[in-house]
């Protein structure tokens, strides 16, 4: 069965939906809101929009543009919050287009994004079907594409964050970008959690993306409709903080009093605490 939330036309119009709402966060910022600090180690609000350009500009078949002489050249492998390959590839593109101004920045954003819209609509069906290398490995071209959303709906939410100001976490893009992120965790309760096998899980969310989901440990985590004997554990949560932990952009110590825990409380607290996979 085709998975509906890989609908090319649907997704495709999310995206374009996603990448405007970042252009809005970001549009009458002055310079010294540009670089104001995120969650994310290293990058300013500056740095996030940079990365969106640089993937996308990636996916035009461009290159970084050169180092600006003037300024001191970085081996980003260096830098502490930078691990694997992926985020060098990521480092590099914001190192280059750091030294413009947020405003140029912002008119290099609106200039690639228009352009993989266009890109996007001359897509063909057997293109987006197509297998293609992703920082989630070889997948299909329309799968890497909801990979994208889930990562510029997270990216809007680390600038909101950043700027303290509220945006809509669910409707039709949040539910596609949650799709995509919902994806990694029964692995991540089972490979950085610890939940033993046998173990029945489940997650009360609350908010934006409320619903409830149940995860069964079996020889392998995966989600179930519902569970025979009562769960091991109940964790009830906001799905906003549920998004950000996952995410990697806070702790659940941070968050203590809103996190209902029932049955093993150990476990619970171990999941909680380990729920990071993206970062």
């Amino acid at each position: 069965m085709t998975d509906p939330t890989l609908d090319r036309t649907e997704l495709s119009a999310r995206l374009s939906e996603q990448w405007d709402a970042i252009a809005a966060l970001v549009a009458d910022l002055d310079e010294n809101q540009w670089r104001a600090s995120t969650s994310l180690p290293g990058w300013t609000v500056f740095d996030v929009v940079a990365h969106v350009v640089g993937t996308e500009s990636w996916l035009l078949g461009e290159r970084p543009p050169p180092h600006d002489p003037i300024t001191v050249k970085t081996d980003v492998s260096t830098l502490p919050h930078v691990r694997n390959e992926t985020a060098v590839f990521n480092e590099i593109w914001v190192d280059r287009l750091r030294p413009m101004p947020g405003a140029q920045l912002l008119e290099v954003f609106r200039e690639i994004v228009d352009r993989r819209r266009k890109a996007l609509a001359a897509m063909g069906d057997e293109e987006w079907q197509a297998l293609t290398q992703s920082p989630i490995g070889q997948v299909a071209y329309g799968r890497f594409m909801r990979v994208r959303l889930f990562d510029c709906w997270m990216h809007e939410l680390d600038l909101a964050d950043a700027l303290g100001v509220q945006v809509e976490e669910g409707g039709p893009r949040g539910e596609l970008g949650f799709a995509e992120f919902l994806g990694s965790v029964p692995r991540v309760v089972v490979k950085k959690g610890g939940a033993p096998d046998g173990s029945r899980i489940t997650f009360v969310l609350t908010g934006a993306l409320a619903r409830t989901l149940h995860i069964q440990v079996a020889g392998r985590a995966g989600f179930v409709d519902s569970f025979d004997e009562p769960a091991t554990v109940e964790i009830r949560l906001p799905s906003e903080l549920f998004v950000r932990l996952g995410g990697g952009r806070t702790t659940a110590d941070e968050h203590l009093d809103e996190i209902a825990i029932s049955g093993d409380e150990e476990l619970g607290r171990r999941l909680v605490a380990n729920l990071a996979f993206t970062f």
